[in-house]
């Protein structure tokens, strides 16, 4: 049996039940959604991805969200969540806040700041290895409490560089994320699924994969379930 995925649908019971007491989140219950751009330059290095290799500018909503909905300013692990709407389709990133070293990526590190460096932890399958995305800040120190946060990027923009890496190696940047204008309402539901939308060509892969995969499908469960609650249909 594999155990990632056996955790996965483990930790899926909980989770259920934690979405279901928290309207279909649970986890990240708090956040600041965004309209966003997303440029797309490729790098020094040729992935054979199209999606990084090529240039394009493309819109994108972006999410900042505390994983545990603890009080500002207690530290928490942060993630952010970004959703491109692409010509080649929906590309979703998931995001948390690691270090920035060749281990220390893989680690979850809790932070305050809005503007640090965010790894996807989870590897892709790719005919150029496995790779991992980051988003390094480019920003000075914004707050992660989401009200605040909002009125920061409303005047002025926040950005990250988006970068890649093979294995351990190096990050490279092939791309620019600006998150330009708080959404309304702020925290507005929109979804994202970062194994169902990956970028084009690349296969989410690995333990963090195959324990994502059945905790998504039952909070995806679980917030239907919420909605319909509700009156959403």
């Amino acid at each position: 049996m594999d155990l990632a995925r056996a955790a996965g649908r483990l930790v899926a019971v909980p989770l259920g039940a934690l979405a279901r007491w928290r309207g279909g989140k649970p986890m990240h219950p708090r956040g600041a959604v965004f309209e966003a751009v997303l440029e797309r330059r490729g790098g020094p290095a040729s992935w054979g991805v199209p999606w990084l290799d090529e240039s394009a500018t493309e819109p994108a909503t972006a999410r900042i969200s505390r994983g545990a909905g603890l009080p500002a300013p207690l530290p928490d692990l942060l993630g952010l969540a970004i959703a491109v709407r692409s010509a080649a389709g929906p590309v979703h990133l998931l995001l948390t806040t690691t270090g920035r070293g060749r281990i220390t990526r893989l680690l979850p590190v809790p932070r305050r700041d809005s503007a640090s460096v965010y790894s996807s932890i989870m590897g892709y399958r790719s005919a150029a290895g496995t790779l991992r995305f980051a988003a390094l800040p480019e920003s000075d120190a914004v707050t992660s409490d989401p009200e605040p946060l909002a009125g920061a990027v409303a005047r002025r923009n926040l950005s990250f560089t988006l970068a890649v890496a093979r294995g351990f190696g190096p990050w490279q940047s092939f791309g620019r994320l600006t998150l330009t204008e708080p959404a309304r309402p702020l925290d507005a539901d929109v979804r994202f699924d970062a194994v169902r939308n990956p970028p084009p060509e690349l296969v989410p892969d690995g333990p963090m994969a195959r324990f994502r995969a059945p905790a998504y499908a039952t909070a995806r469960a679980a917030r239907t379930a919420s909605r319909s609650s509700r009156g959403g249909g």
